[in-house]
C-alpha cells in the first residue's frame, strides 16, 4: 500500500481514545436499574434495538445513547418504571459525557511524529459536535490538526463530501479508525486508503465482514506499527 498521502484523517472514539468500553459500564448500570422488569440480556437485546432505530432521529453519542436508554426503560417495565429511575438513567449519562479522556496506546508518539512530516492531519468522527468537541480538547490532541469535521454517519457520501472540501482526490487521502464498517470500506468504494486498528471492544452494530483481498487498506495491532510505515 502507498504511503504518499496528502491528508490523513483519524477517527476519535477508540482510535485515538477510550470509548466503548464506558458504553459497556453503562450499560451494565443501566441493566441493574431495570433488574426488576428484565433479565440483563433481554434488556440489553431490548436496548441496542431501541438504538439501531433511534439512529436516524437521534445520530450517535452519549446523549442519543441516554434517550435510548430512557425509551428502553418504558418498553421493558410496560410503562411502570419509577420516576427515580429516570433520574437515575440521567445521570448514568451525565457522567459518561463527564468522564476524563483515556489517550490510547501510542497515539501521542505517532501525531508528533506526522506533525513533522508533510501530511495534514485531521479528525473525522461522528457523534454529537459537542461531545467529541469537548473530549478533542480534553485531549490536548487539538495542536495536531488542521481540520476536525464531526459527521452525522460515515456513508461513502460522507466521505465524499470530506475530501472534495479537502479539495483533494481519493487516492490522496487516508483514514485511520477502529470500525472496518465505518473507517475502512466506505472509504475503499471511493478510491481512498485505509488503516484498520481494532479496539478489544467493538459496538455490535459496527460489526461487518472484511475485504481481505482489497488493495487499498491493511490491519495493524495498534498506532505505534504506524510510525514504521508512514
Amino acid at each position: 500500500m502507498k504511503n504518499n498521502f496528502k491528508v490523513i484523517a483519524f477517527d476519535a472514539d477508540d482510535t485515538l481514545w477510550d470509548n466503548e468500553i464506558f458504553f459497556r459500564q453503562t450499560e451494565e448500570q443501566f441493566c441493574n436499574l431495570l433488574s426488576s422488569f428484565s433479565e440483563p440480556e433481554a434488556t440489553m437485546k431490548e436496548l441496542l434495538s431501541v438504538e439501531i432505530k433511534n439512529l436516524e432521529d437521534y445520530g450517535y453519542g452519549t446523549k442519543a445513547f441516554m434517550l435510548s436508554m430512557i425509551e428502553t426503560a418504558i418498553k421493558i417495565s410496560d410503562h411502570k418504571v419509577p420516576q427515580n429511575i429516570f433520574q437515575q438513567i440521567i445521570e448514568l449519562g451525565k457522567k459518561q459525557i463527564n468522564q476524563e479522556v483515556n489517550l490510547l496506546d501510542g497515539v501521542l508518539e505517532l501525531l508528533d511524529y506526522l506533525s513533522q512530516k508533510h501530511y495534514k492531519l485531521i479528525v473525522a468522527t461522528k457523534g454529537d459536535l459537542l461531545d467529541q468537541e469537548r473530549k478533542l480538547k480534553k485531549s490536548g490532541l487539538e495542536k495536531y490538526f488542521h481540520h476536525v469535521e464531526v459527521m452525522s454517519n460515515k456513508r461513502q457520501s460522507d466521505y465524499r463530501k470530506l475530501i472534495q472540501h479537502l479539495d483533494i482526490q481519493p487516492e490522496d487521502f487516508l483514514m485511520i479508525g477502529n470500525s472496518y464498517k465505518s473507517d475502512i470500506e466506505p472509504v475503499l468504494e471511493l478510491g481512498a486508503f485505509g488503516i484498520h486498528v481494532p479496539y478489544h471492544i467493538l459496538w455490535e452494530h459496527e460489526k461487518a465482514d472484511e475485504n481481505g483481498e482489497h488493495p487499498n487498506w491493511m490491519k495493524v495491532k495498534g498506532l505505534a506499527e504506524l510510525k514504521a510505515f508512514l
